[in-house]
């Protein structure tokens, strides 16, 4: 029973991980007043983009896991935060309606990203063939303090970046609640002809939450290809799939990075749970993978109904602004 527990959390905090990254991504754009429904296709941008670096690095010989992990983590950056400003011109610059182009990244980053892992599956041999041990080595290993006992394979037995999304919900809440710029960031979401007046360039504001956003969330999606899967493709669907969790997530969290944490570990939790219920029937299972939409319902309908503002998003979230009509 205790090992089928650790499985089921273990399991729980490494899908959380990838949805809590996501969230996280979506929850700074939106923030800015942008809704991006594109976050499953920059997640799957950030994976193939560090896995493409990782594959022609292990390719030309290189041994090391630091510097396989550092250009991964970096093209990740840059392909995710690419899908970003691809995001961000056709809105913000081009007026284009903020949820068809979400939409639309969404399959654009998909195709990407499954054209590209099926060319690398071709040069590694075969379907399924593809491996970066090396610098999956690196994202996968954990202290010493995951072998002690339970509570160490609880806590302690996980990669890095499970640690680094705890800490970015952190330093992301600080950054939009207690300094400046993060400030002008919500004013930008919430009335932005009002923060235009105020001398906040808007566009400046909209463009770098959108990029940086989607860099975060892009992470997530490396997280699952190099951790989770352990530095290969799969081409199942199940980025996409957490994206949408990520973006269901945002609500169930109210716009609060905090709430991120606990939140994706529930969703991770019930995601799962299914596998250690015995006895369920087919349509059973499916009731349990929609758990996670379901309570974001429940949730969107309990925030509707009290209508605190604090629990609101903002108010201009999937408007475009025209400063001509200030």
């Amino acid at each position: 029973m205790t090992t089928q527990l650790l499985a089921l959390v273990n399991s729980a905090i490494a899908f959380g991980t990838v949805i809590m990254l996501g969230a996280m991504g979506e929850i700074l754009i939106e923030k800015a007043g942008n809704l991006n429904l594109g976050i499953p296709g920059i997640m799957y941008l950030g994976a193939i983009g560090g896995l493409i670096a990782a594959f022609f690095y292990e390719l030309g010989g290189g041994s090391s896991p630091v510097v396989g992990l550092l250009l991964s983590f970096l093209c990740c950056i840059l392909f995710a935060a690419f899908g970003g400003l691809i995001y961000a011109f056709l809105t913000i610059t081009l007026r284009a309606n903020q949820n068809v182009t979400g939409l639309t990244l969404t399959i654009f980053g998909g195709g990407v990203a499954n054209f590209f892992g099926g060319s690398l599956n071709k040069l590694a041999g075969g379907v399924g063939q593809i491996s970066v041990p090396v610098t999956s080595s690196a994202y996968i290993a954990y202290t010493k303090l995951g072998y002690m006992g339970t509570v160490g394979k609880l806590l302690f037995a996980h990669g890095f970046m499970a640690y680094l999304a705890i800490v970015l919900a952190v330093v992301l809440a600080h950054f939009l609640n207690r300094t400046r710029t993060g400030l002008n960031l919500r004013a930008v979401g919430e009335s932005p002809a009002t923060a235009d007046a105020a001398g906040v360039n808007v566009t400046r504001y909209k463009y770098l939450s959108i990029i940086i956003g989607s860099a975060i969330a892009g992470l997530g999606g490396l997280f699952y290809t190099m951790d989770y899967i352990k530095g290969t493709w799969a081409n199942d669907g199940t980025i996409e799939s957490l994206g949408w969790l990520a973006v269901a997530l945002v609500i169930f969290a109210t716009w609060k990075p905090l709430n991120t944490i606990w939140g994706s570990y529930l969703f991770g939790f019930v995601y799962w749970a299914y596998l250690y219920i015995p006895g369920l029937t087919r349509s059973s299972l499916e009731l349990f993978k929609m758990l996670p939409y379901a309570i974001t319902l429940i949730v969107l309908i309990i925030v509707s109904l009290r209508k605190k503002r604090e629990n609101q998003p903002p108010a201009s979230l999937g408007l475009s602004y025209f400063r001509e009509e200030r």
